[in-house]
């Protein structure tokens, strides 16, 4: 059984910062890409950025020079770091990895946290 935990959200002044981290526990071979997407009540889920096993990145474009996805494989991490937050960043933020464990390889996602950006 694999589980995302994810912690770091909250309630931010505009131009702020907050750090997500995501951490995966269970019986994991191999974590391939790692990523981070939001949703607004109401909305679809949208990819914010994404890391793979190489550490290559992707990032939306909403988010390009103020957002920095990173992963510590020891410890079957991934972080978004977010700076200059604006109000319209506010959303439930869910993590989500690509994990091989001995049976299979599937996606599976944290529970979500909230980030509120105030004006």
């Amino acid at each position: 059984q694999v589980q995302l935990r994810e912690s770091g959200g909250g309630l931010v002044q505009a131009g702020g910062s907050l750090r997500l981290s995501c951490a995966a526990s269970g019986s994991i071979s191999m974590i391939n890409t790692m990523g981070w997407y939001r949703q607004i009540p109401g909305k679809q889920r949208d990819l914010v950025a994404a890391i793979t096993s190489t550490e290559s990145t992707n990032y939306a474009d909403f988010v390009k020079g103020r957002f920095t996805i990173s992963r510590d494989n020891a410890k079957n991490t991934v972080y978004l770091q977010m700076e200059s937050l604006k109000p319209e960043d506010t959303a439930v933020y869910y993590c989500n990895m690509n994990i091989r464990t001995l049976w299979r390889i599937s996606d599976y996602w944290g529970q979500g946290t909230q980030v509120t950006v105030s004006s």
